[in-house]
């Protein structure tokens, strides 16, 4: 009996398909009716623009989007889903936001977190029926033999999914994030874990940016499951893309963001700069506190340096996000009543996003702090040696997958060690101009061994290569 979705193949042309949570393209709903699309930008995005016939398959995130669905507004290669926005809030913000992302970036409170309750399973049969909705979607569209590839942590059961609709098909599945060590991933419940790593195991092929996030998936599945089965393991580097950002940071907008933070800095004084989300894994206070240690361990700075901080709200709709947004606030507000003068602010903290004043942040950044607790990757730490004007150090986390390609140039600290972070900063601030250089240079090499567009394409070489 030939099944409904394998008759609709025989229809269906695409042959690389993609899907995520979030697509290419957001819709705004005016107050007149009007929509109005914006693009988004990222590796993915960008890494994307290299396949011209491709199907993205995503979700309608807001009353924009989903008011384009059933207009029947879309562009050209996009698939959106109208997935009721009850069981999207359950699945993104219950489910993948909640608890996988804690999961793997370490970040329970584990006296009193995680509790998986009645809410919780109500909450998971929402992720469920998320996961299927893209399974379903990608099993009509898909033509027979295609390849698709899936994206991270919210349909990590899509793969299984998917095989069970269309055995035809050639499926990866990419993880953006790190991967949970096996004592911490069976905090999850022991059907759930379970669930999730046969999910992804629906994959032929199952992909991570850093070997040791691959090893910890391998270390869950022969742990939980006594193996990974027939689903081969890969690792791309997602690398930053040195042509746009060049080109990008040189732009007028940039430029008058630069000669406004200048005038914040004030003249003579080296900057450190930290870019991020407000996300609870960017550590951002700590480098505050590591920043206030600074100047208290080593006074000869004060006056002279300006620490520089981004950062912009992330997941407000989550109360702990909120509450860590506001506590980066108060410490920075903290810093600035202690040791600011009339003539020096020690922190310039800005938390409205702006692509172009960050860019300008890049290029006059002295040093760059990027220390998270734990990371996927981090861009930033690959995007400001590429940008930077006159050469920078780099202050970077060993928890962070960047790392792995940029930890032989950079000063590697402990992320919860402020004291250790601290010292750090000053290290990076006293290094010679002919090292600095040196060292930027290297690390500009690394951060762009694997450009977007090249990272996409190894995945679907090697998928199709079986």
């Amino acid at each position: 009996m030939v099944s409904e979705h394998a008759e609709h193949a025989a229809a269906s042309t695409a042959q690389v398909l993609v899907a995520s949570n979030r697509g290419p393209v957001s819709y705004t709903l005016g107050e007149d009716g009007t929509l109005d699309a914006k693009r988004g930008g990222g590796g993915l995005v960008s890494g994307l623009s290299a396949v011209d016939d491709k199907l993205w398959v995503c979700a309608a995130l807001g009353d924009g989007d989903r008011e384009a669905v059933r207009r029947g507004v879309g562009e050209a290669g996009v698939r959106m889903l109208d997935i009721d926005a009850e069981v999207h809030a359950d699945a993104y913000n219950g489910i993948a936001n909640s608890v996988l992302w804690f999961v793997h970036h370490l970040l329970y409170q584990t006296p009193v977190e995680p509790v998986f309750d009645a809410e919780f399973r109500r909450q998971w049969a929402s992720y469920e029926t998320y996961n299927r909705a893209f399974a379903e979607a990608l099993a009509e569209e898909a033509g027979p033999g295609a390849s698709v590839l899936v994206q991270d942590y919210h349909l990590a059961l899509v793969p299984g999914m998917l095989r069970e609709l269309r055995p035809d098909l050639r499926i990866g599945h990419f993880s953006h994030t790190p991967w949970a060590p096996v004592d911490y991933f069976r905090l999850l419940p022991d059907d759930i874990a379970e669930q999730l790593l046969r999910g992804i195991l629906g994959a032929d092929r199952a992909a991570f940016l850093t070997r040791r996030w691959a090893d910890a998936f391998i270390g869950c599945c022969t742990e939980i499951l006594g193996g990974t089965g027939r689903t081969r393991i890969g690792v791309h580097g997602l690398g930053a893309d040195a042509d746009f950002l060049r080109r990008r940071s040189h732009e007028a907008d940039v430029d008058e963001r630069m000669a406004a933070l200048r005038e914040q800095v004030g003249e003579g004084r080296k900057t450190i700069v930290r870019v991020d989300r407000t996300e609870l894994s960017k550590n951002i206070v700590r480098g505050l506190h590591a920043y206030r240690a600074l100047l208290d361990a080593h006074p000869e700075w004060r006056e002279r340096v300006v620490h520089i901080a981004f950062a912009y709200p992330s997941r407000q709709d989550l109360a702990v996000y909120r509450d860590y947004t506001a506590a980066v606030q108060t410490l920075a507000t903290e810093i600035n009543g202690a040791y600011g003068t009339e003539s020096w602010t020690p922190v310039v903290l800005h938390v409205k996003d702006d692509f172009a004043r960050s860019l300008a942040a890049y290029r006059l950044a002295d040093v760059a702090l990027v220390n998270p607790i734990r990371d996927g990757m981090n861009l930033v730490a690959k995007e400001v040696p590429v940008v930077s004007d006159h050469g920078c150090a780099l202050v970077l986390s060993r928890e962070a997958g960047a790392y792995e390609e940029l930890g032989e140039d950079a000063i590697v600290v402990n992320p919860y060690d402020v004291v250790g972070t601290a010292e750090a900063l000053h290290e990076a601030l006293t290094m010679s101009g002919d090292e600095r250089s040196g060292r930027t240079k290297r690390l500009a090499e690394a951060a762009t061994a694997l450009p977007p567009q090249q990272w996409f394409l190894d995945q679907l070489e090697a998928l199709r290569q079986g």
